[in-house]
């Protein structure tokens, strides 16, 4: 008979908690979706435990003329980011690319590069978030593993970054995000210091816009500044589209173009 008891509770117990863990997924569904891209300024917001997010795109970059000239051309930069808690995501990102070179006559040289370029691995993990009247906080690490690259992109070392990250709400209608943090290239003996900062604005429950600056002030070479701007539309809370353009300040970047999806499930 207590046998019988003890696993009526059990199941009971059991029960409830799924019912529990439903509830908390369909609450959290109805939150509006919050991304890592199109912007170089990653939020400070982690996805929510038990979902995961894929970030991805095609983006197109090319160098002013009379300079190296490449044509970078990103058929898919994917990023996975996984929930584990909430307050900390798992991260794993690629780019399928392809490269060109232009010559000074205009031409493209015959060679080109082709394939994936080092995986990254990271997390993120929000150190306050979600708090009326205080700044979103975040920090996030990543890695980009050689071994994992195409025979054209695969570097010598590893590459290593880490950024902090702070969102505040301006407005009903606007926010401001910023990134500081410093990188150590692949196959480069220099750290770089980064910042981005970028400027949000809710043009309707569907449309949002961005202005952004960024760039990266290396310890032993001249300051690399860009800029970009970009609109994002909210298909509902699990899909969401965006554009982006944006050239090169001090680079010799002349124009970026991209364009992407993001979609968030529940695992």
């Amino acid at each position: 008979m207590r046998t019988k008891f003890s696993l009526l509770i059990t199941l009971l117990f059991f029960s409830l908690s799924l019912q529990a863990q439903q509830s908390r997924r369909d609450s959290i569904a109805q939150t509006t979706l919050i991304t890592d891209r199109p912007d170089a300024t990653e939020s400070p917001n982690t996805v929510p435990a038990g979902f995961w997010q894929y970030e991805g795109g095609f983006l197109y970059s090319k160098d002013k003329a009379g300079t190296s000239g490449i044509e970078k051309t990103v058929y898919n930069t994917g990023l996975f980011r996984i929930g584990v808690l909430d307050n900390l995501e798992l991260r794993l990102g690629y780019n399928v690319m392809n490269e060109r070179q232009e010559l000074l006559d205009g031409a493209f040289s015959p060679e080109e590069s082709s394939g994936i370029d080092p995986v990254l691995l990271g997390f993120k993990t929000a150190i306050r978030q979600g708090k009326e009247g205080k700044a979103d906080l975040g920090f996030m690490g990543h890695i980009y593993l050689p071994f994992t690259a195409s025979k054209d992109f695969r570097p010598q070392t590893t590459a290593v970054d880490f950024r902090f990250s702070v969102g505040h709400v301006l407005g009903e209608n606007s926010s401001i995000a910023y990134n500081i943090g410093a990188q150590w290239a692949a196959d480069e003996a220099e750290m770089a210091y980064v910042y981005t900062i970028a400027y949000g604005l809710s043009l309707s429950k569907k449309w949002g816009m961005y202005l952004e600056l960024y760039g990266d002030l290396p310890e032993n070479s001249a300051p690399n500044h860009s800029w970009d701007t970009g609109f994002t539309y909210l298909v509902n809370n699990y899909i969401q589209l965006d554009a982006t353009l944006g050239s090169g300040i001090t680079t010799d970047q002349a124009i970026l173009f991209s364009t992407g999806l993001s979609v968030r499930l529940p695992r």
